[in-house]
């Protein structure tokens, strides 16, 4: 897959940007080698046009490759590293949470304690236990004293009740569990089932309203504060913890983390972000999760920088805080930008030092939107999954995208996007049964080459073993290769900018064409208002393909379907107008504000089913019509002439 002409290309010209004592025959000479590898003007003009970007950003993953390499050569681990932040500056504000401020020293000398508890009541390295806790500087402190003696924790969503916090417990295999006060009700209904030791954090005097569970600030209060001698049995490749998947369409999988790849994710945010250890980071996402409590937490843990964090995301407090805590940087995740959008303006929304906002998930119809209300220097979009090897980021704010690879180099970069079979979503492949790789402009399937034992391309997989092998695809480019599969479809343009497109299975096809449910969404929500909406494709009795039905949120019934119809088939195909619209009142959301569309896709547009508000775009008078039971009817009987 080595590209050697484009190799050369890169050699020559960053000899030309370097020199600043070419002669004009030098020059000249240069041009024209460049032309014949190249074999025309084009590439020269893209080599031209992103060599500057893509030398910066070869610098900065210089960076990131060093610090992780390191790390790993010598077998350290992030409470270490951690600790040698403490070592330098213990009297540091770390951790800002409603009206307390915790400082290094603080933190370290708790996670000591949680550290010498586990050791005392027998847990051992590799051991696993559930953290079950509202957001909480004590939340941090728990698991990185666990990860002090080589305990697993699993990071537990603290939305989750019943069915799926009994599952997420038990595929981790935990062995016991520490709950937060708050959240003593809801393990109360699930802890007959799972009949593990409970350890329940911030009663203080109170005894614990779980029944035979531990007081545990008693228990630390006693605890010896000192590093434990654990600690030096810790490596980079043991795991650290379990970080569960949003679960959107199904029960989530624990995704292992180790050390190392902790390491890679903060630090690959901290470089390309161009962050540094003066910044003081808005974090009000939930810590349970890799955006919150790797790749946010890590600028705290390993950067040595300080961060804000409150309990539960508020829109409306947002900017007020960061303002008020003079946070120069942002974190976001999923809908979270465009729930800011929807508040009120105010003066506050301007009134802050945030110069970068970096997360995953801001919707490109809003991005420069977003940028102008809030006065925004740059978003900072970033692709990669918790367990994903596949990771890319937009470090230089192009509207829209969430990364790029080097044009000339883009056959070289172990990431790559792969056509698949529109119906299955499988890997197409050529005569020689290897995958095809997208030229600009063709959707397809991002991937990442997998190497083992490597921190940066190593991938962990699940808990759930069956799990991890569905993520991965086999013979890519030669006879025992692998790559691990994203299920995002992603399409790159000629710059070698990449924009997400769709989840593997969420296109559908209607009228001969291919519809992208996420583009529809996004096109939808902006102009309802920038309300909740979802996608998907539904069956039609008599039809071929699947036609496209919306979910909107609107509570307060104010959507004018004539006027979003007018703006829908302004900014869509014919094929991509939502053939069927459903007006909630609520709809479900993860924890990273990802809105769940299965149960809705599975109830499509049944009449006898449905008690929302159902619309059907009536061709004949060009307008949304009530889908009365007549009219689903004739839909169902194959009569309306679709």
């Amino acid at each position: 897959m080595i590209n050697l002409r484009a190799a050369l290309v890169v050699g020559v010209v960053s000899l030309l940007w370097a020199t600043t004592t070419l002669t004009l025959g030098q020059l000249v000479g240069v041009t024209l080698l460049l032309y014949i590898v190249t074999g025309g003007y084009y590439t020269v003009w893209l080599a031209y046009n992103t060599l500057p970007r893509d030398l910066r950003a070869g610098v900065r993953y210089l960076r990131v490759l060093a610090k992780v390499k390191w790390a790993t050569y010598s077998n350290s681990n992030i409470p270490r590293m951690f600790m040698e932040n403490v070592r330098k500056n213990p009297n540091k504000v770390a951790l800002i949470f409603e009206d307390q401020k915790w400082t290094f020293a603080q933190i370290d000398e708790y996670s000591n304690r949680v550290a010498n508890l586990m050791v005392s009541d027998g847990y051992k390295h590799g051991d696993t236990v559930a953290l079950f806790m509202m957001n909480q500087p004590e939340y941090v402190c728990t698991w990185l004293g666990c990860a002090k003696v080589g305990v697993v924790t699993a990071l537990i969503n603290f939305n989750l009740r019943h069915a799926p916090l009994i599952h997420c417990v038990q595929v981790a295999e935990s062995k016991a569990i520490i709950c937060g006060r708050e959240l003593q009700d809801a393990l109360k209904e699930a802890k007959d089932e799972l009949k593990l030791p409970v350890y329940v954090s911030g009663c203080g005097n109170t005894a614990p309203e779980v029944k035979d569970a531990k007081n545990m600030d008693q228990l630390l209060s006693t605890s010896d504060p000192t590093p434990p001698l654990e600690l030096d049995k810790v490596g980079s490749f043991d795991k650290m913890l379990y970080i569960f998947t949003s679960g959107t369409t199904g029960l989530p999988k624990a995704a292992i983390i180790k050390h190392a790849r902790y390491l890679f994710f903060c630090t690959g945010a901290h470089h390309m972000a161009a962050l540094t250890e003066e910044d003081i980071i808005y974090n009000p996402l939930p810590l349970y999760h890799s955006a919150g409590g790797m790749v946010g937490m890590g600028q705290v843990l390993v950067f040595n920088c300080t961060a804000v964090i409150r309990r539960k995301f508020s829109a409306s407090q947002f900017w007020i805080e960061a303002g008020k805590h003079n946070c120069t940087v942002g974190q976001y995740v999923g809908e979270l930008c465009r729930y800011l959008l929807n508040t009120p303006p105010k003066p506050e929304d301007t009134q802050h030092k945030v110069k970068v906002m970096f997360g995953n998930g801001v919707r490109a119809q809003i991005w420069e939107q977003f940028t102008s209300r809030f006065n925004m220097p740059t978003i900072a979009e970033f692709y990669g999954a918790t367990e994903g090897i596949a990771n890319i980021m937009n470090m230089d704010g192009k509207p829209g995208a969430c990364g790029f690879v080097p044009v000339i180099l883009r056959h070289v970069i172990p990431v790559y996007l792969i056509k698949v079979d529109e119906e299955t979503g499988e890997p197409m492949r050529d005569k020689n049964g290897f995958c095809i790789m997208c030229e600009p402009g063709e959707p397809g399937e991002f991937v990442g080459m997998i190497k083992r034992n490597d921190p940066l391309r190593d991938f962990h997989g699940y808990a759930d073993r069956k799990a991890t092998q569905k993520k991965i695809v086999q013979d890519v480019w030669k006879k025992g290769d692998a790559a691990f599969k994203s299920g995002d479809i992603l399409v790159m343009d000629e710059f070698g900018y990449l924009y997400f497109k769709d989840r593997t299975g969420d296109t559908f096809r209607w009228r001969g064409e291919n519809v992208s449910s996420t583009e529809v969404e996004g096109v939808v929500s902006k102009v309802a208002g920038n309300k909740d909406a979802v996608v998907y494709g539904v069956e039609v009795p008599g039809a071929e393909g699947k036609a496209g039905m919306a979910a909107i949120v609107d509570p307060d019934d104010s959507t004018n379907l004539t006027e979003l119809l007018v703006e829908l088939k302004k900014n869509l195909p014919t094929y991509a107008c939502p053939l069927f619209l459903r007006i909630l009142k609520t709809i479900d959301a993860t924890g990273t504000f990802k809105l769940k569309k299965l149960a809705l896709q599975k109830e499509g547009f049944d009449r006898n089913l449905i008690k929302d508000a159902l619309y059907f775009l009536d061709g004949k008078q060009n307008k949304y019509v009530e889908l009365t039971p007549e009219l689903f009817a004739r839909i169902s009987d194959g009569k309306a002439g679709l």
